[in-house]
């Protein structure tokens, strides 16, 4: 995300909607991040970490990151962030990230197989068998909010990679499935090369099996 979108005088809703989409975020989540930094200092949300770094004139003074990298310094509104219902949904829908999402899809990358993949990989599309799943893990974000992640191996004839799965989405798959993964990230995560399928992403079984 850039900056360069605030200076263009771009509503502060849309520019956290877009930021939501960019890293498969939930903007209800983001949401209650910002409210939560705003007076801890500090909060993660999804891969995002969010900071709050003072005040100003303009608003409260954020520093968003992703891992190491920054992604966004910004201020936003008290005003904006003092309201009872999520204003940053009703944006995901603009012309901006409906233009941006067309754009990602159209320079997905189409591996061959799991040996391909790279982490900082974006619009990954696969298909892959699921080896095995594990159980099941509740987990509190810092907003508050209750998840439960799993994990699953999933592998082709070039190898295999450990895939994310979060809430609905370990319902969805079963060990033996094979499944099509589209538009995924390829992130480290714990020294270990990891497959997560956010928010733009789709996760759906198929009929015909791969080969073993």
């Amino acid at each position: 995300m850039k900056e360069s979108l605030r200076r263009r005088n771009v509503p502060e809703g849309e520019y956290l909607a877009f930021l939501s989409v960019k890293h498969s975020v939930d903007p209800d989540n983001l949401f209650k991040a910002l409210v939560s930094a705003k007076e801890r200092r500090g909060i993660t949300c999804g891969s995002l970490s969010i900071q709050c770094r003072g005040r100003s004139k303009e608003g409260v003074i954020f520093l968003i990151k992703d891992d190491s990298k920054v992604v966004a310094q910004v201020a936003i509104s008290e005003f904006f962030l003092s309201q009872k219902t999520n204003p940053i949904g009703k944006f995901r829908d603009s012309e901006r990230i409906r233009r941006y999402l067309a754009k990602v899809g159209a320079s997905s990358v189409k591996v061959s197989g799991i040996g391909d993949l790279r982490v900082g990989m974006m619009g990954v599309n696969l298909s892959a068998k699921v080896i095995e799943i594990s159980e099941p893990i509740a987990f509190y974000s810092r907003s508050g909010n209750q998840g439960v992640v799993a994990n699953a191996l999933i592998g082709d004839q070039t190898g295999t990679v450990e895939l994310s799965l979060w809430g609905e989405q370990i319902d969805t798959v079963s060990v033996g499935d094979t499944i099509r993964i589209l538009n995924a990230r390829m992130l480290a995560f714990k020294g270990k090369m990891q497959l997560r399928v956010g928010r733009n992403g789709t996760l759906r079984v198929e009929r015909d099996p791969i080969p073993a």
